[in-house]
């Protein structure tokens, strides 16, 4: 009896992406469209926080969103291009983050979400 092989996912296929948003920014419109588009198989959006930096000079203090998005690098480049699109600050933050080990199955899921192949249809979640 032949066995179905499955392909191995090596954790280093999968990255984490942070960027900020405005506390006031529709962050649930960029995780959708992040989402919709295959470049992410999770966005968590974080609670409001305080952010303090230093911007042309001067210290800041802003009102944020941290949001992380679980991704893999094959759609790497693509991700980068559309948040900076969408982004309404001048510089966002675009921090990769190596991923160095997980669940077989959680990594498999990452990288079959971010292949325009995958046969799972992109619904938008009901509002709550």
């Amino acid at each position: 009896m032949a066995r179905k092989v499955q392909e191995q996912i090596v954790p280093a296929d999968v990255v984490i992406v942070l960027t900020t948003l405005s506390a006031a920014a529709d962050a649930g419109a960029l995780a959708n469209t992040l989402l919709g588009e295959r470049l992410a198989a999770c966005v968590n959006v974080l609670a409001p926080m305080t952010s303090f930096y230093r911007w042309k000079g001067n210290v800041e203090r802003d009102e944020e969103r941290q949001v992380i998005i679980k991704t893999t690098r094959a759609v790497l480049d693509r991700l980068e291009a559309r948040v900076l699109a969408l982004h309404p600050y001048d510089t966002p933050e675009f921090l990769v983050l190596a991923v160095d080990g997980g669940g077989d199955a959680y990594l498999r899921w990452v990288a079959e979400s971010t292949t325009a192949s995958a046969r799972i249809p992109f619904r938008l979640p009901p509002q709550l």
